[in-house]
């Protein structure tokens, strides 16, 4: 939650259900969110593309945060994230992006798979892709 309040805003935190629902059973962790701006609680079908990425990559980056604490020492130091970044707005795409330089900064290598261009003003060491008649072309850049 503190990654998940971090990465929105301070607008949501995530919970389990306390009740199931009638007639229905429960499945996988069966999550609920809460919009702080509301007051209510959500069910996660409900959140938009960008806000179910920043809920995903919050659970994510929490995953590994626990991987790590119970591992006896071992670490995930390496993430790759495939897309997402293109349901964003502009200040969500910066929040999200600042938040993962930060890592960085943390000794962990966090590879993004993209297509969305405003990212290059955010990472100045990549890999580009483009297809060509003759194949793929892959260009790094530093």
């Amino acid at each position: 939650n503190l990654r998940l309040l971090s990465l929105s805003s301070g607008r949501y935190s995530v919970s389990r259900k306390q009740e199931k629902e009638k007639g229905r059973r429960a499945s996988g962790l069966d999550l609920e969110v809460l919009d702080i701006y509301t007051g209510k609680y959500r069910g996660t079908n409900t959140l938009s593309g960008g806000e179910s990425f920043l809920t995903s990559l919050a659970l994510a980056l929490a995953v590994a945060d626990v991987i790590s604490a119970v591992s006896g020492g071992g670490e995930v130091n390496t993430m790759f994230i495939d897309e997402g970044f293109g349901s964003l707005d502009a200040q969500s795409l910066e929040i999200a992006v600042e938040s993962l330089l930060s890592l960085r900064e943390g000794g962990r290598l966090i590879g993004i798979i993209s297509h969305v261009q405003s990212l290059i003003d955010y990472i100045p060491a990549r890999i580009e892709v483009a297809a060509s008649p003759k194949g793929s072309i892959v260009k790094t850049i530093c």
